[in-house]
């Protein structure tokens, strides 16, 4: 974990309530996709907790997608290129790649498809044979369709509503892709428990909670597993399917 000063490039919205922001700065601490960034905000304190979407090491620059719902979001969206923000980086242990089978899969469920997209471009320089799905509610809120393809990654989008892709939650774009070897995914508890309950392969699961200090301190988002209490911020977010308990 590393606490810094970064420099926004620029923040831009891409959905309705979304935003893509690109920050400079250090971010030698960010070592594997899913791992996640906590930003101060003046006047509000705790910070806000931030799935990275994507890193160019060479630039040294990260981006994070979010979606403004509450205060501290909405003053994260309107801040402009050329603002600084203090960063805690490096935080989570993020997905483990090398577990994954030759026939991949990753799913990502609304504001949980940001951070795929990076795990999806790490699966594929492996070598890996990787497919996406991502799921939104309707056709306004989806996101990221032209990032995966234009990466050579073949998506599938789902809508709840059916106005793009196919109709349904992602679990409904399964039957049309060969069985994987191996999943990851990331989203609410309800579609990471119908994607547990719906591939009998390996997996892990990278879970959504709220945070306190964001690095394992307060206990606050703690949960049961098959072995024993862990730390969504610290000993996760992703956890390995065999240890989930429902």
């Amino acid at each position: 974990m590393k606490q810094g000063i970064f420099y926004i490039k620029e923040n831009i919205q891409i959905a309705p309530d979304m935003y893509e922001m690109a920050l400079e700065g250090d971010i030698s601490a960010i070592t594997k996709p899913g791992q996640f960034v906590n930003i101060a905000l003046d006047g509000f304190y705790l910070r806000r907790p931030l799935s990275v979407h994507d890193v160019d090491a060479a630039a040294g620059v990260l981006r994070v997608i979010y979606k403004a719902v509450g205060r501290g979001t909405a003053v994260l969206a309107g801040m402009n290129a050329g603002e600084t923000l203090d960063m805690l980086t490096g935080l989570g242990n993020g997905f483990d790649i090398h577990k994954a089978g030759e026939n991949t899969l990753v799913i990502g469920g609304g504001a949980g498809a940001p951070p795929m997209y990076w795990t999806a471009k790490a699966l594929r320089d492996s070598g890996r044979k990787v497919t996406a799905i991502l799921g939104f509610n309707t056709a306004a809120e989806v996101i990221l369709q032209q990032k995966f393809t234009d990466a050579g990654i073949p998506v599938v989008i789902t809508t709840a509503d059916g106005s793009l892709g196919t109709k349904g939650f992602v679990t409904a774009a399964l039957s049309a892709l060969p069985a994987p070897d191996y999943t990851f995914s990331c989203g609410p508890e309800p579609m990471l428990q119908a994607v547990y309950d719906a591939l009998p392969g390996g997996g892990q699961f990278s879970f959504e909670e709220r945070m306190g200090c964001g690095f394992g301190a307060c206990m606050g988002c703690s949960c049961k597993t098959k072995y024993g209490t862990k730390r969504i911020c610290k000993d996760g977010p992703v956890l390995e399917k065999e240890e989930i308990q429902w």
